[in-house]
């Protein structure tokens, strides 16, 4: 067994990284430090301030371990590497797990091309951005390919140069084909250099070019071309107004601000880009209400750059950070050159900061407004309906429908909402074993029998091996079942659960002549509601979802009935002889008339199978059904 108090003793004073876990071996937290034995110990200080959040942490902990290294420059950059894998509970936490855009110019081919990339490699390419629009690169790189008709082809050249034809991008004039030889590379070199040209920011010539080209066009009557030069011109121009002129010495800089309040917190960051601010974003990151701006901004730094690959020269920060050298030893290290975090108090600079610290408030204000708006779709609608009920607060909640066309495929769904909110991950469907015809009740029997007894097995088997009621994909019961039906319904599914041993409230959704939903069925009364409150939505939702996935999986079953096969009824004939006996006959008439010996020559086929297939179509009573 694990003593916290006489591990603590074993602490070497050396620099690493912690790792806290609770009764479940969970990773709850993760921490560096300069010095093992100082910090470590420091949770388990009664004597010690150490805040609300923390203080909770420390009451789960089972064991640490902990991992040395040679410095703090390296603890730091082990622990975001394993604050990213693992993600820890306790952890200040960034939200946001965002990959941006390149453009990426391959210049360790013969003949380069320009595409899109998530990933900037130590390789031969020339990385452009990062870019905070996808679709915004992709409109780029479709731009450069129309202006300098580089090629998007996968096509290793020389070596596959001349092998097959140009493709339809030579056609229309977006490509020199020089998979056939149509341009040198010196040439064709030239256009790539233009091309980078653009992509640093020179639009200039590039819309003089096209100006001229679109008069010329137009003097010689070509309208179709002109036409073609003006809408390039027009693609041209918005992209230069996108990027906005700083007052900067065509360095590359982030500049990075935040909001915060008792519960969350908003970081700005502004990209500028030789010069340029081409863009901006923020990100949510999770605290605690002792967490200072200080800390949430050092930890921000530590993740977001831990998980991108692009570290500019200068990062300007809204309030000094601890550990700042340290932190720009790493930034540098995974630069591969110098990279400095500087605080500007004045100029131009301290107010593109604040610009941004105003950012980060606007949104952290707007999703504010927002998170309270959507916690009375879901939260304030579950606390409707569980006053409307006389019920305590009801987390979670579960829905039943059936679906079936004249007694055909009968099926079954289950949906599931906690707090309010659809918890997709939970759905279930059923494909009825025991019912035949359109009986509904003794469906909703067989789909309730099954999902809770099922529920019932896993429950155990987590006691007998001393797991969690939550493993498992039906051991989480929900404190409130409701059933598309009224009274009927809510009878049978009260019926089962008393068979079974269990208590859980159920209530009937109750429909109108229009089948729209008027009220609830629960405790045999139906209970109005108001049809424009909170908690009335929820319910349609819920209802609507319910009778939507089961609908959806009737849906499915119908139409894999309707590819049934003839042959699928056949005796040895499986899908591999089946799709031989199509190939070669083409049709099953063609098959019927066929007799053993042909049958005999079709891939796959053996003597037996032939004459399975040969009595099946000659046999008098399976003849005329077929």
């Amino acid at each position: 067994m694990f003593d916290i108090q006489e591990e603590l003793k074993k602490l070497p004073d050396q620099p690493g990284v912690y790792l806290m876990h609770d009764a479940k071996d969970a990773i709850i937290y993760i921490g560096k430090a300069v010095s093992l034995r100082n910090r470590v110990r420091q949770y388990f200080q009664s004597s010690r301030n150490k805040g609300a959040k923390i203080e909770k942490m420390v009451t789960q902990i089972e064991r640490f371990e902990y991992i040395l290294t040679d410095s703090e420059l390296e603890a730091l950059v082990l622990e975001c590497n394993l604050i990213k894998e693992h993600r820890p509970k306790y952890n200040t936490m960034l939200k946001d797990d965002k990959t941006y855009p390149y453009i990426k110019v391959t210049l360790g081919e013969e003949y380069p091309r320009v595409l899109f990339s998530r990933q900037m490699k130590k390789d031969k390419s020339r990385y452009y951005g990062p870019y905070t629009s996808a679709g915004a690169v992709r409109d780029t790189i479709d731009l450069i390919r129309r202006l300098y008709q580089i090629r998007s082809c996968n096509r290793v050249l020389p070596r596959d140069a001349g092998k097959e034809r140009p493709c339809l991008n030579y056609h229309i004039h977006q490509c020199t084909a020089p998979c056939r030889g149509c341009v040198s590379p010196l040439e064709y070199r030239k256009v790539v250099q233009a091309a980078m040209e653009f992509l640093g920011g020179k639009y200039t010539p590039v819309i003089r070019e096209l100006e001229e080209k679109m008069t010329a066009a137009a003097a010689a009557l070509d309208f179709e071309k002109a036409a073609e030069y003006r809408d390039l011109l027009g693609s041209v121009k918005q992209i230069a107004q996108k990027q906005k002129i700083t007052s900067f010495d065509g360095e590359d800089r982030d500049i990075i601000a935040l909001a915060m309040d008792d519960r969350d917190a908003v970081v700005q960051v502004f990209f500028v880009r030789q010069g340029k601010l081409i863009g901006r974003e923020h990100f949510h990151v999770t605290i605690g209400a002792e967490d200072t701006p200080r800390e949430v901004m050092s930890v921000f730094i530590r993740q977001y750059y831990a998980g991108t690959p692009f570290i500019p020269r200068e990062i300007m920060l809204q309030m000094e950070i601890d550990d700042v050298e340290i932190m720009e030893n790493w930034l540098s290290a995974r630069r591969g050159q110098k990279s400095v975090i500087r605080v500007p108090k004045k100029g131009s600079r301290e107010k593109l900061v604040a610009l941004a610290a105003q950012n980060a408030q606007m949104v952290l204000t707007q999703d504010r407004e927002k998170i309270r708006r959507e916690e009375g779709r879901t939260i304030g609608a579950v606390k409707e309906i569980s006053a409307l009920l006389h019920l305590g607060y009801v987390r979670r909640m579960e829905a039943y429908d059936i679906s079936n066309t004249n007694g055909f495929e009968s099926v079954g769904s289950m949906v599931v909402y906690e707090k309010g909110k659809p918890c997709r991950s939970d759905y279930r469907r059923f494909k009825l074993r025991t019912v035949t015809g359109p009986d509904d009740y003794a469906s909703m029997r067989e789909v309730l029998t099954r999902r809770f007894t099922h529920g019932m097995e896993e429950r155990e088997q987590n006691r007998e091996k001393q797991l969690g009621e939550e493993y498992g994909s039906f051991t989480r019961f929900p404190d409130l079942i409701l059933m598309d039906g009224g009274k009927g319904q809510v009878h049978i599914a009260l019926q089962v659960l008393d068979e079974l041993g269990l208590c859980i409230p159920v209530c009937g959704m109750v429909k109108d002549d229009h089948h729209r939903t008027r009220g609830l069925y629960y405790d045999n009364e139906e209970i109005a509601i108001d049809t424009h409150s909170e908690g009335f939505r929820l319910i349609t939702r819920i209802q609507d979802e319910a009778h939507r996935f089961a609908i959806e999986y009737h849906r499915s079953l119908r139409s894999r009935e309707q590819v049934h096969s003839v042959l699928d009824d056949i005796p040895l004939i499986g899908p591999e002889r089946r799709k031989a006996l199509m190939r070669h006959y083409q049709s099953i008439e063609a098959i019927r008339k066929a007799d053993v010996g042909a049958l005999k020559q079709v891939d796959s086929m053996n003597e037996r199978a032939a004459e399975s297939v040969y009595n099946f179509f000659h046999d008098d009573t399976r003849g005329k059904k077929s």
